[in-house]
């Protein structure tokens, strides 16, 4: 008898303890739910033991919907499936903009990053895109007169919006040009890019003297001395693309090559086809 109320008394405590011991659960998407113990949560994963396990599993927070702590604190997640993303077409799923889309504000106006592409060996610069950009950009405010009532959107907020929405100079031109005017809340867009070609024009100059010598028991010597130089002359041969887009529509396109072939050349030609475009008054 005394076995039996041991027994039954070590049930009762274990029972007691089960339904006080509180677990974390997790609300998946497909509204399944997992009562577990949490032990970490990354950017991308939740980490967590069953009841009485050691064993740590891992699940992508891309399938979680809601996480409701034992503590009581509830954290919801809005992650992006990347499994379900990739067989996305490759431009919608750059082109992703966040929940918060900025309101589109009229007339405002952003400058894109200028790809910059060597068309022989197709490599392009981070670098130079962000300058160009810069360059266009600064043109644009210098004459902010002549863009009347346009006014331009500040280049940090440009370039931030554009980092969330998973776009940069590499990809920008495969995203639709509605989605970059969702995904920066402004109803005009200068798109440009610029392409080129470096030639290399090299010139060998050089000349010969020839010094005799002679000594009274031996033969005249002669010594050979030249001297040769290479020069180089780089030329660039640019080619500006240069578009403006107003409400998903393209108001301007044009093609220009600079007339000369220095080095800042690309920069001309985007100011005559800024001052050729649309927005551009003449005062």
């Amino acid at each position: 008898m005394k076995k039996l109320l041991a027994l039954l008394l070590v049930f009762l405590a274990s029972n007691l303890f089960a339904q006080t011991t509180k677990l974390d659960k997790i609300i998946k998407k497909d509204y399944s739910i997992l009562e577990v113990n949490i032990t970490n949560i990354t950017d991308s994963d939740v980490e967590f033991s069953y009841p009485n396990e050691k064993l740590k599993n891992t699940l992508s927070l891309s399938k979680v919907a809601k996480i409701i702590f034992k503590t009581g604190r509830e954290q919801s997640f809005n992650v992006a499936d990347n499994s379900t993303a990739a067989q996305q077409n490759p431009a919608e799923v750059k082109a992703v903009a966040q929940t918060s889309q900025p309101a589109v504000k009229q007339n405002t106006i952003a400058v894109l990053p200028i790809p910059f592409v060597n068309t022989e060996t197709l490599a392009t610069s981070a670098e130079m895109a962000k300058f160009a950009q810069n360059d266009m950009y600064n043109k644009l405010i210098e004459r902010s007169a002549n863009i009347f009532p346009l006014t331009v959107q500040d280049l940090r907020e440009t370039n931030s919006l554009l980092k969330k929405a998973g776009i940069d100079y590499s990809n920008i031109d495969e995203v639709l040009i509605e989605d970059l005017q969702k995904a920066l809340g402004v109803d005009n867009i200068i798109a440009a890019k610029v392409s080129y070609i470096i030639t290399v024009d090299q010139t060998n100059m050089g000349y010969e003297n020839a010094t005799i010598t002679a000594k009274s028991d031996s033969k005249a010597k002669v010594d050979d001395f030249s001297v040769s130089t290479t020069t180089q002359d780089k030329k660039f041969n640019f080619t500006v693309y240069f578009d403006i887009y107003k409400n998903g529509t393209k108001i301007f396109t044009e093609t220009r090559k600079p007339f000369f072939d220095q080095k800042d050349s690309w920069m001309d030609a985007m100011q005559y086809l800024l001052k050729r475009g649309p927005i551009y008054n003449k005062k």
